[in-house]
């Protein structure tokens, strides 16, 4: 059996996941709400962890936002998937 490429315990997984719920984001480019991605939550984080750990996980791309400026015109926000803010959570929670 191969070992993982990264060491990352599931805990820390899990705990990035409480503060991204805690935060209350929106929907990314999937369009999946925080309750959504709740249903099958498990399986999403299990996932997740062991792309992390085996170095296969990639982004998807972020929902770009237009958000109308007060001196006139927009600026884009970029809004990523519940996935995408979990890994981001993960590693700085590691660091």
């Amino acid at each position: 059996m191969k070992p993982k490429s990264f060491d990352i315990p599931k805990a820390l997984v899990w705990e990035a996941y409480e503060h991204v719920k805690a935060n209350g984001g929106a929907a990314g480019v999937d369009h999946e709400t925080i309750e959504k991605f709740e249903e099958r939550l498990g399986d999403k984080l299990s996932k997740l962890w062991n792309r992390m750990c085996s170095g296969n996980y990639f982004p998807p791309p972020v929902k770009a936002v237009p958000i109308p400026k007060k001196t006139g015109g927009v600026r884009v926000l970029g809004v990523p998937t519940h996935c995408a803010l979990c890994t981001s959570c993960s590693l700085c929670l590691g660091c």
